[in-house]
This record gives structure tokens, sequence and C-alpha cells, in this order.
């Protein structure tokens, strides 16, 4: 494309998103999807676009688009549903990334004769589930905000035990030994102080915030301090998208850190963002959103279709897995309905993508067989999803059979009615309605 082509593209592609987006709140079928297909026609159909067209700023700008995601992500939870959803989100990550990756590193190396650390080290890169396809998705769609919470959260955990653990592999493989008490400690201190950078860091910018808010054209100045968080964090060691989600949600819950010694500091009250200031940075993230999903389908590869169709072997094992583990891992009393969707939220996404490369760069042995498998998961697991989310809500028969297997053997407990909120038990009820 020369430069005028590109500029009206772009154009379109903003207004066919917006089409797209009252299209997923009518219809059901998720934006995300359409995006895709359209990077999929400009990049491997037609050849108009190529990955290595963007050359550095694809990493930037993929890196960019989750830190504002997370943190976007992170305004919408309050202490109250994140202090319910804890335990839940806890079991269900956990238990979610040991099962897949148990099941997917044996059927690697059973079936594609890998060795045993390459293929573990292929299923702990699909054990986590991505917060730049699952959070976007969730804020559209009617759930229980326990249930939107848990999915939030499960995403962003994930992503630090899938790269802690593929290093962890990749180095025992270099060294012949595995050391567990490092994975752990890997772990621990990622959730821990990378949180602690998060909670510190929104702390000291609501206080300065008020008065941010008297210089001209500074809105992005917010936008900027989350990239310093998080590149901090990184540099660090730690996480820096647990540190950007942790930022977003302390900013958002700021009246429960009145600390009066802050404030007899800087005498100055702690501020957090007003209705503008939130509608800004959901506009950042639909655009960000838009062009990361064209992006994806770019970036897709059809050359081997072997690795396709064990790709679409491996996705539709790891959603089967899904069911029973939501089964089995979720203790809320939620709606039928939002375990239904819980069960279909494993899309594959950034972390993945990012870590699909590293075993080939590391000389492990079916280096690039990891890298096309990773990537055929991706395409399939979010077309997957995309196509799930409207087939549940639109067949009844699907939503029925998940149903029955979920529910059987659950115990139903009755939630406290006052403790829910009427407007959206009245939306529940609808959405349950349909069903």
């Amino acid at each position: 494309m020369d430069a005028a082509q590109l500029v009206i593209f772009i154009g379109l592609l903003i207004f066919v998103s917006h089409l797209f987006a009252g299209i997923f709140e009518k219809k059901g079928i998720p934006d995300v999807l359409m995006l895709m297909i359209i990077g999929i026609i400009i990049g491997p159909v037609f050849h108009l676009v190529t990955p290595e067209s963007f050359g550095i700023v694809t990493g930037i700008f993929t890196t960019v688009t989750l830190v504002f995601i997370l943190f976007q992500g992170g305004l919408d939870l309050s202490f109250e549903t994140m202090r319910s959803a804890l335990r839940g989100m806890t079991v269900l990550t956990c238990v979610n990334f040991a099962v897949t990756t148990l099941v997917v590193g044996m059927l690697a190396w059973i079936l594609l004769g890998l060795e045993p650390i390459p293929a573990f080290a292929l299923a702990a890169i699909l054990g986590g589930t991505s917060s730049a396809v699952v959070i976007p998705l969730v804020k559209q769609l009617q759930m229980r905000e326990n249930a939107k919470t848990i999915l939030v959260l499960e995403s962003a955990m994930s992503d630090v035990l899938c790269i802690v653990f593929v290093l962890a592999l990749i180095q025992a493989y270099s060294s012949d030994g595995i050391r567990i008490g490092a994975i752990f400690g890997s772990i621990i201190s990622s959730f821990t102080l990378a949180g602690l950078i998060g909670i510190v860091s929104a702390l000291l910018w609501s206080v300065l915030l008020g008065r941010i808010r008297t210089i001209k054209n500074s809105m992005f100045t917010t936008p900027a301090f989350v990239f310093v968080i998080y590149g901090i964090a990184e540099l660090l060691g730690f996480s820096g998208a647990i540190a950007a989600l942790t930022f977003g949600v302390t900013l958002a819950n700021i009246e429960r850190f009145r600390i009066k010694a802050i404030q007899r500091i800087v005498n100055r009250g702690m501020h957090t963002f007003n209705d503008t200031e939130k509608q800004f940075f959901s506009e950042i993230v639909f655009l960000l959103k838009t062009f990361f999903f064209v992006f994806i389908g770019i970036s897709i590869q059809f050359t081997n279709g072997w690795a396709l169709l064990f790709g679409f072997f491996i996705t539709v094992v790891i959603y089967i897995l899904r069911i029973p583990v939501i089964k089995f891992s979720i203790s809320e009393d939620l709606p039928t309905i939002d375990l239904t969707i819980m069960s279909t939220m494993v899309p594959k996404g950034l972390a993945a993508a990012v870590l699909a490369n590293l075993p080939l760069q590391a000389g492990v042995p079916g280096g690039e067989m990891i890298r096309d498998l990773v990537y055929a998961v991706i395409l399939t697991s979010i077309v997957l999803t995309s196509l799930l989310i409207p087939v549940l809500k639109r067949v009844p028969a699907v939503s029925a059979f998940y149903g029955a297997i979920i529910r059987t053997g659950r115990k139903t407990r009755r939630a406290p009615v006052a403790k829910q909120n009427p407007l959206h038990q009245n939306e529940q009820e609808k959405s349950l309605s349909e069903e």
C-alpha cells in the first residue's frame, strides 16, 4: 500500500470496527473474529501487508496494547468483587494451567515424538489465556461481575505462569536440571513485588493527579506513567503486566487508601479518574484492540498445513478439558450461562505468540515445530471462542449440553438477594430466558 491507500484503509478500518462492535452487541458475533478475518485477507491471502513491514514497531505495538488493556481492565474491578472472586480465580488459574500443561505435554510427547522438556514447554506456552482477547470480550458480555472478574484476573495471572514455566523448562534443557524452588520463587516475586510496584505507583499518581489536571493537554500523562511502571517492573525482573493491572485496580478503588499520613505529608487529597478520563482510556483501548487483532490476522501463517491441522486438534482438546476444569474449580453459585461462557474462554494470544519463538532461539529440538503449532493454536482458539459465544446464546441444544455437563454434581447455593445489583439481575434473567 502507498501512503494514500494506507490512510484510507486506517479510516475505513476504524469505521467498520465500530460497526463490528454494534454487530457483537446485537447478534453476538465477536468483533475480534471479524477484525482477524480482515487481517488474514490483507495479509496471508492477498499479501498486501506482511508482519515484516512493521519492523521493530511490532514488538512495541503489541506490548503497548497489552499494557493499556490490562490497565483499563483494572479500572473496572472493585475490591469487593475481587475479594469474592479471589479464591475462584486462584483455583481456576492453577488447575487450568496444570491440567492443560500435563495433557498437552503428554500428547506432544507421545504423538509428535518431541522430547519431554520441549513437549512440556509447548504445553506451558498454551497453558494460559490471553488478556488481550479475554478482557475486551467479557466487557461486552452479559455476565455477573464475579464471573467477569475471575476471567480477567485469570488471564493476567496465567501469563505469569506461562512465562516462568517456559523459561524454567528452557533453562532446564540447557543445564540438565529443573529447579523447583527457583520456579516458585519467580512466581511469588512476580505476583507480589509487581503488585507492590503497581500499588505504590497508583498511590503516588493519585496524589499528583489533581495537579496534573491543571496542565494543558495532560490526559496522556496517565498512559505514559503506566508505560513507565510496566518498564520498571520488567527491568527489575517482575511482571509488568501485573504491575499495570494492579495500578488500574488501585486507582479505581483509591477511596480505600485514604491514608492520613500520606495526605498530611503532601497536604492534599488523593484523586481517582473522572468519567471523561475513563471514557478517553476506553476509546484508546478500542483503537488499540482494533489494530491489534488485524495485526494478529496478518501474522498468521498458512504455509504449514500439518501444523494447522494438529494445532486445531490441540485446541479442541484444550476446550474439552476446560469444561471439567470449570465444573470442579468454580465453587461460586454462578448462573449456568456464565459457567458455560467461562468454559469457552481459553483463547491464546500475545503471551503465547511471544513465547513461541523462545524454544527455537534457545536451540531446543523441535523449536520450529513448537512455533508453528503455537501460531496455529492462537488462530484456532480465537476463532473457536468467537464462534462458540454466539452459538451458546442462539442454539439452545448446545448451551443445554454444556450446562448439563457443568451442573451435574454441583451443589446449587442461592445467592443472597440483597447482594445482587437489581439492574444486573434483570439483565441476567433476560439472558437466561433467551436461552
